[in-house]
């Protein structure tokens, strides 16, 4: 009997060693067969990568993207210096232009994952600022300005197979995703493997690629942008589960391994969305 790709997934997620490169290669094998005439580039799209309806208003939407403010915003608050003199461009490389499709980075001198909102707040404090919420308004902001310069390049994490933190991290975040929670007893891969294309009453679920390269966010049902995090977070209220904190530990390890799954999918931040 042959055992379907996505139960060898699963027991993967759960295998004492670590190997991101054979992951990412299984999983789209299993997306190849599932989806065959999707482009890697394609998963770019999310669901209107399978639904040609909404992606018709999608796009009609995206005439005159409802982001734009957000963007200006954050070119805005990004050039603008703190009150010691420095500024953003200080605390990245390439003065923070360009370099969005790098994060998650795995930071080895703290050993533990860096996400670029992370990186926003942490490069706050060292110049004497207080931190930016990390769900919504000015950092969903800065992160759209930088990510907007970020377009069009390929999401390119990478995970230190020499160093066994950061391939704990990984295991972690990949542990995370497969493992079923909350009172609906769902898991994230429920939605966005095992049903990926399938319908949830009126919705149809969108598959694991790609779903790291379109934020943040103007989501029509919050009507304001957000983060990735933010996302997360009204995932897990939907399953009715006990939600970590923006940026915790937990759900930094699991953007790292969605992002390193993404490898290779343009940058299209910041985006719109249902």
């Amino acid at each position: 009997m042959r055992i379907p790709l996505f139960f060898l997934l699963i027991l993967a997620a759960f295998s004492a060693k670590a190997d991101p490169l054979a992951d990412q290669q299984q999983l789209r094998q299993y997306y190849k067969k599932l989806f065959p005439s999707l482009k890697l580039a394609d998963y770019a799209q999310g669901v209107y990568a399978l639904d040609p309806i909404a992606k018709q208003s999608w796009l009609a939407i995206n005439e005159f993207p409802p982001y734009e403010p957000a963007l200006e915003q954050g070119k805005i608050l990004f050039n603008t210096p703190f009150k010691n003199g420095r500024g953003y461009k200080d605390c990245f490389e390439n003065q923070g232009i360009a370099i969005a499709q790098l994060y998650p980075l795995w930071d080895k001198e703290k050993g533990e994952v860096l996400t670029l909102a992370k990186a926003v707040n942490d490069c706050r404090l060292k110049n004497d600022e207080s931190e930016l919420n990390y769900e919504k308004g000015e950092i969903a902001a800065v992160l759209a300005y930088m990510t907007f310069t970020s377009r069009e390049k390929e999401i390119a994490v990478k995970i230190p197979v020499d160093d066994v933190r950061a391939l704990a991290a990984y295991q972690q975040g990949k542990a995370y995703y497969y493992q079923r929670r909350g009172q609906l007893n769902f898991s994230c891969a429920t939605c966005h493997i095992e049903n990926a294309g399938k319908r949830l009453r009126a919705e149809v679920l969108s598959p694991l690629l790609g779903h790291t390269s379109s934020w943040p966010t103007y989501r029509l049902k919050w009507g304001e942008m957000g983060t990735l995090h933010r996302r997360f977070i009204g995932c897990h209220q939907q399953i009715r589960a006990e939600t970590p904190i923006a940026q915790s530990v937990e759900l930094r390890n699991l953007e790292y391994f969605l992002t390193f799954m993404a490898n290779g999918v343009p940058v299209t931040a910041p985006s719109t969305r249902k």
